[in-house]
């Protein structure tokens, strides 16, 4: 029996909002990360501190991202998706705010601890909420999309480093977030459960049943998520020190440059996201992870200004166009009971996993050079990366509901 008119009007509505509040939720936790990768180098001077040290701060914030992913996901997965959701939000944006107020470098670390507690179980729960709301034949796209709020989160945050960071410094920029969480947050309100997470739904003991009897799976899309934070925060995290440092590019130029980068970001998470739609996740993945390495020497070596952006371009369309199949990836590989825990789990468990990855670029690069040191590890990364995608499995376009009337076919 085909849904009414006014029923199929009002689940694309809710998909819309659902991937509203997922798309948002991520755009607001990436700005807050990459504010602090833009004012690396004036944290470091206002607290006296090394760049290495204040490097450090972005390894805690990753290294306490599966607490997160674990306490917030197995909440959603028991009492919904959306009111823990909201709950996320609310918390990371205190720790956002109150990072700004931090009087030193210690308490400075220890807000950076537990923000990553907060970003932690934001995808998780997002990426679920919006994925099972979504049509299938447009999850792929669609992934691109919530994927790429991370890089538009990106884009912010070089705007208000161009904008906000010269006139009121690093602190006024984590100030600039908590606006948009609200709008966020009003979002949330007007989405409904999805009908997949209310028919798998199940008591504490069959839900632990299936964690352990899917263990196998969870421990391959860990390692899977290991290789793709390799792969972004190896390509992402010190690029504008790279910049800066090496390029001696100034505040606005490696502002331009890093936004230039997250269009590139944006278009290439749309477009593969789009072709894994009729291609396949892993084709797809291990297609932009491949041509990645070729863009390189162009990212990293270009002899001019505009070359290198055209190089940051490039280098983020491929990168990010492999992300942009990942929350529709791992959704679908996980099992429908848990589908809040184990996509956010893996992910941050790989997050903790390449969490020194900013820490050793920056220490090789004291050695050797940024452009060494950056090259050399993306090059490892993006091969290894493409080797991992391949070897795993593939769902792509299962069914999250019963019938296809409750998917919205």
């Amino acid at each position: 029996m085909e849904p009414s008119p006014s029923l199929d009007a009002r689940r694309r509505a809710n998909a819309r909002n659902a991937v509203a509040a997922g798309f948002l939720g991520w755009t607001i936790d990436a700005f807050d990360f990459f504010v602090l990768v833009f004012t690396l180098s004036a944290i470091a001077k206002e607290f006296g501190r090394s760049i290495p040290a204040i490097a450090l701060t972005i390894t805690a914030s990753l290294v306490t991202r599966p607490v997160g992913a674990f306490i917030f996901g197995l909440l959603a997965d028991r009492f919904g998706r959306r009111v823990i959701l909201i709950s996320n939000i609310v918390f990371y944006s205190v720790m956002e705010i109150l990072s700004g107020l931090a009087p030193s470098y210690q308490i400075f670390f220890a807000l950076r601890l537990l923000y990553g507690v907060g970003m932690g179980g934001n995808w998780g729960v997002g990426a679920s909420l919006a994925m099972e709301s979504a049509p299938p034949k447009w999850r792929g796209v669609l992934s691109g999309l919530l994927q790429e709020g991370y890089a538009v989160g990106n884009i912010l945050a070089a705007t208000a480093y161009y904008l906000v960071f010269p006139h009121w410094g690093w602190r006024a920029m984590f100030f600039v977030g908590a606006a948009p969480a609200l709008l966020t947050i009003l979002i949330c309100l007007y989405v409904e459960e999805p009908q997949a997470w209310h028919e798998a739904k199940t008591d504490w003991g069959t839900y632990r049943q299936a964690i352990f009897k899917n263990l196998p799976l969870f421990l391959y899309l860990v390692v899977l998520m290991a290789m793709m934070n390799f792969i972004s925060h190896g390509t992402q995290d010190l690029y504008p020190t790279f910049l800066q440092r090496a390029r001696h590019f100034s505040v606005d130029t490696t502002s331009i440059i890093s936004i230039v980068s997250m269009v590139g970001a944006i278009v290439g998470g749309l477009v593969f996201g789009h072709f894994s739609d009729k291609r396949g996740r892993r084709s797809t993945m291990v297609t932009a992870a491949l041509l990645g390495v070729l863009t390189i020497p162009l990212w990293i070596l270009a002899p001019n200004q505009p070359l290198i952006m055209v190089g940051a371009f490039a280098m983020q369309f491929m990168v990010q166009g492999a992300w942009g199949v990942i929350p529709a990836h791992i959704n679908e590989l996980s099992p429908p009971q848990l589908r809040g825990f184990f996509p956010g789990l893996a992910y941050q468990c790989g997050v903790l996993i390449a969490s020194s990855i900013a820490y050793i670029e920056a220490l090789l690069a004291e050695h050797f050079s940024y452009a060494a040191s950056m090259g050399g590890l993306a090059a490892a990364v993006l091969l290894i990366g493409a080797v991992v995608i391949w070897a795993g499995p593939e769902a792509k376009g299962i069914s999250f509901v019963k019938t296809e009337a409750a998917a919205g076919k």
